[in-house]
């Protein structure tokens, strides 16, 4: 487990969107980032958490592709980014900043549509190719 400040995880989670491709941040439309130290009981219930399961982050909203010409005046789509759970899961910084990224990624993917399938295929293209 990694203990870190508040304040240095939301550096690091600064970090990580800063690392996303400028194709993603770019296109990025109505949407918050926030940290919190774990999901709310609202949260672990809506997504049938068992006690003991960690969830890192949590993409909240209507996805890029499925808005249509009456999406408008709406509250922005939220991500979250639980720091307990992603500390508890990491042994040093280095594996806290890796985790965080990655974290970032898969829920601004999920901004932009993917499921989870495409998601971990893009993810092992990546790893493939570096």
């Amino acid at each position: 487990m990694v203990n870190v400040s508040e304040e240095k995880f939301k550096d690091i989670v600064s970090w990580a969107i800063d690392a996303m491709p400028k194709e993603y941040t770019d296109n990025i439309k109505n949407l918050a980032i926030i940290v919190e130290d774990e999901p709310s009981p609202e949260q672990r219930t809506k997504l049938h958490l068992v006690d003991g399961a960690l969830l890192f982050g949590l993409y909240e909203g209507v996805p890029l592709t499925q808005r249509g010409g009456n999406y408008n005046l709406v509250l922005p789509d939220k991500i979250t980014i639980f720091k307990k759970p992603l500390a508890k899961n990491s042994h040093n910084i280095g594996e806290l900043r890796e985790q965080v990224r990655r974290t970032v990624w898969h829920e601004i993917a999920h901004h932009f549509g993917l499921d989870h399938k495409r998601i971990h295929d893009l993810e092992n293209n990546h790893l493939k190719n570096n």
